[in-house]
């Protein structure tokens, strides 16, 4: 949004000038931690990111997960969590 080209105007003269605003990289400010928990269980991962509300996915395998009555998926501002209810030996 503050990108553009911005002019200072005297009534006699002008000058110009563009700004360009380059976007930084999200990363982790908090990284996943390991976990442990019991078949049929539920559990909850989370990690910080570096901008608030910046897109996340959630993968296993490679796999993105989606929102189901296995996992639901919630960010508040830079938290971004994962839920998975009723654990299996699968879900390692």
């Amino acid at each position: 949004r503050d990108a553009g080209d911005y002019i200072c105007d005297s009534g006699d003269e002008q000058t110009m000038a563009s700004l360009v605003v380059k976007a930084l990289p999200v990363i982790f400010t908090q990284l996943l931690q390991n976990q442990q928990a019991e078949e049929g269980g539920t559990i909850t991962l989370s990690c910080e990111i570096s901008k608030p509300n910046a897109a996340v996915q959630w993968k296993k395998a490679g796999t993105v997960l989606r929102p189901s009555d296995k996992y639901k998926m919630r960010q508040t501002g830079s938290v971004a969590e994962l839920t998975i209810r009723n654990l299996n030996g699968a879900d390692a």
